[in-house]
């Protein structure tokens, strides 16, 4: 057998293999992107990091109590190309972020626009 036939008898089921892990990891299922929720807090910190950014917000609930809500944003690449910068946002600044919600109730959402604290909207 050569090795062209070798390698790609290996890849095909390779390849089947990995595809569930893959589409899996870029889904958005677990978030309810049809009815999407718009939280406004202040920025408590900013993980740049790859495979994905995330903004941890202080939001006021509907009692005025403090909570901590999980903004996801894509990866730093596709940050990059919307104009984003390790210091795009920073603690203490307040932001609006629009995407959404977590299904499972958690105080979390993946974004696709922020406004950030001098008016500028960013996609996320």
């Amino acid at each position: 057998m050569n090795r062209r036939k070798f390698f790609v008898g290996l890849g095909v089921p390779a390849i089947a293999l990995l595809a569930p892990a893959l589409s899996a990891h870029h889904s958005t299922s677990m978030y309810d992107m049809e009815n999407p929720v718009t939280v406004t807090g202040t920025v408590k910190r900013f993980e740049w990091t790859n495979p994905h950014a995330f903004i941890f917000l202080d939001v006021k609930d509907k009692d005025g109590k403090i909570v901590e809500w999980e903004v996801e944003l894509m990866s730093l690449n596709h940050l990059r190309t919307y104009g984003w910068v390790r210091d795009t946002v920073k603690p203490g600044d307040i932001i609006q972020c629009t995407g959404g919600r977590a299904r499972s109730g958690a105080t979390s959402i993946i974004s696709s626009l922020i406004k950030l604290a001098d008016g500028r909207e960013i996609r996320s």
